[in-house]
């Protein structure tokens, strides 16, 4: 999408931090931006889950709407 013009993002937890930064030098967009949350998410409660969701959104509205 960004290549395209559009603006846009990605959700990751902070295991694959190391991960999102190759993939993005191997598609040369080695500025893309992504929204890093912490690990893990698979045992969180609804309550964790939320909280990390509310931070990830504002994340990329501030991500998005820079663009």
């Amino acid at each position: 999408m960004e290549k395209a013009g559009v603006a846009a993002t990605a959700i990751i937890t902070e295991r694959f931090t190391q991960t999102a930064q190759a993939m993005a030098q191997i598609l040369a967009m080695p500025e893309f931006p992504f929204v890093v949350i912490p690990h893990p998410i698979s045992n969180n409660s609804d309550a964790v889950l939320r909280e990390k969701a509310v931070a990830a959104v504002e994340q990329c509205v501030m991500i998005l709407v820079r663009h």
